[in-house]
């Protein structure tokens, strides 16, 4: 089904992102691939379906045929048949106006029945848990309900061969429940060979029948989930996380009342009270209150569309509330807004412009003049940029996109931290090096708000949890596992 024989790849660069890899992936496998950030595992997927080399700068030497279409001699539309692709990033592939405009282009386009379209989307909104929001507009989804709509989109193509680039790192614990059973279930009902791109192996690890591990451009390890987990200390090495158990369906949250007893003396960093907002028409958060203290590391969760990025906008001041007061202890009110809040986006992109990476990390510090050589040094040590410094940061992979926009705000001092999905495309090695650093400035006194879906690294490192409900937060607690 998928052969790929002596490929190599090269970015502008020079470097090579893929080196001599072959591999064979039989008919109806459901295949799990791993690896450290920027080990080429992206560059592979976009191999697959043609990306590479008809539509990106890369050099490209080797064999790789998909379903029987060797993808030089087929145009990315033509090998849309065979193999669906969804992104990192969901929203570089939508462009509907709507859900419902987005599920069923691809199906119109393919000049099917308008009966077969019908049924197809209906399928494909379905398996992913959008059917009640077919009017809403893409462009108010969160990237959660992003990343389930871009997978409807290929879903409703019915490929053969099914390619997920880390399709559960912006989805809640039910959606990524969901989009994995359904897959599994794809695979079952129709045939389908699945190759999904993940650094959460615990979900996807209990569905697959082989795993690849892939560094610097090569499959290192090759065998079934058991074989390969049980390689423990390479896996380690390379920054690879264990599956541990399988996470829970809900965040049912502990409540130490005299943990938070003590907290209602002191004075909040910040204080949200009765806060209304949202966009449009659409009322996202309502009648919402809470504080976070000073040296507060505080893990905000809920489903997707629960209102996290909401709040995280409305902190860094991005939007206003329409309704109900935010109120910052005097000493960070006196703040330049850029220092009183560091928010780190979900999309990476969104918040880089400079020409390398270093430049990025200096560029607000030096306009606030808080440049230190020190701070720049240690910075790019901890974020694991230091031989990465004089590269473009649009020539990185998504994983090490997401460490340079961190370390610039780190680099700023802010006095609340805001993570908005800081796991996206990182390794476990990478992001438990970050979220160490985080703790130690934790120690010293930095606030730091996380929002995730990442149960495992909720329970490591918050000390307390809210969680997000219909727009309220409807469970207050510790991070001691209940």
């Amino acid at each position: 089904m998928i052969e790929i024989e002596d490929l190599s790849v090269r970015y502008n660069s020079g470097e090579a992102a893929v080196e001599r890899l072959s591999l064979r992936i039989e008919l109806g496998e459901f295949v799990l691939l791993t690896g450290p950030s920027g080990c080429g595992k992206s560059t592979l997927a976009r191999c697959l379906n043609g990306l590479i080399p008809h539509s990106s700068d890369a050099t490209m030497t080797g064999r790789v045929i998909v379903d029987g279409a060797r993808t030089t001699e087929h145009t990315v539309g033509e090998m849309a048949t065979h193999v669906g692709l969804v992104f990192q990033n969901p929203a570089t592939q939508l462009f509907g106006s709507t859900v419902a405009e987005e599920v069923a282009f691809g199906p119109r386009n393919l000049s099917l029945s308008p009966q077969e379209v019908a049924e197809r989307s209906q399928f494909a909104l379905a398996a992913t848990g959008l059917e009640h929001m077919t009017d809403r507009a893409t462009r108010t989804l969160s990237t959660g309900e992003q990343q389930r709509l871009a997978i409807a989109a290929v879903l409703a193509m019915r490929p053969k061969v099914l390619v997920l680039d880390e399709p559960t790192s912006n989805l809640d614990l039910k959606g990524t429940k969901a989009v994995l059973e359904t897959v599994d279930r794809l695979r079952d009902e129709y045939g389908l060979t699945i190759l999904i791109i993940e650094h959460r192996l615990s979900e996807a690890g209990s569905l697959a029948d082989r795993v690849l591990v892939m560094n610097h451009g090569r499959i290192v390890l090759d065998g079934s989930p058991t074989s390969v987990f049980r390689q423990k200390e390479l896996l380690s090495q390379l920054g690879v996380r264990y599956p541990g158990r399988r996470s829970r369906d809900s965040w049912a949250v502990g409540h130490r009342k005299e943990a938070m007893d003590h907290r209602r003396e002191r004075t909040p960093l910040v204080d949200l009270q009765r806060i209304e907002a949202g966009y449009e028409s659409r009322r996202v958060l309502k009648d919402l209150s809470f504080a976070v203290y000073p040296g507060e590391f505080v893990a905000l969760v809920g489903d997707n569309g629960a209102g996290k990025t909401t709040i995280a906008r409305l902190l860094a001041g991005l939007i206003r509330p329409r309704g109900g007061r935010v109120l910052w202890d005097d000493t960070v009110h006196r703040l330049p807004l850029g220092r009183r809040v560091g928010l780190l986006f979900q999309n990476p992109l969104h918040q880089l412009f400079c020409d390398t990476v270093e430049e990025e990390i200096a560029f607000g510090p030096r306009n606030f003049r808080l440049s230190s050589e020190e701070r720049l040094e240690t910075i790019l040590k901890v974020a694991g940029l230091r031989e990465l410094r004089q590269r473009n940061s649009y020539a990185l992979s998504v994983g090490q996109q997401q460490r340079v926009a961190l370390a610039s705000i780190l680099a700023l001092e802010p006095a609340l931290l805001v993570l908005d999905e800081p796991t996206m495309g990182q390794d476990w090695g990478s992001l438990s090096r970050i979220m160490d650093f985080l703790v130690e400035l934790n120690g010293h006194g930095q606030a730091i708000l996380l929002i995730t879906h990442d149960y495992k690294l909720v329970w490591r490192y918050a000390e307390r949890i809210l969680a997000l409900e219909d727009g309220q937060v409807s469970a207050l607690g510790s991070s001691t596992e209940p």
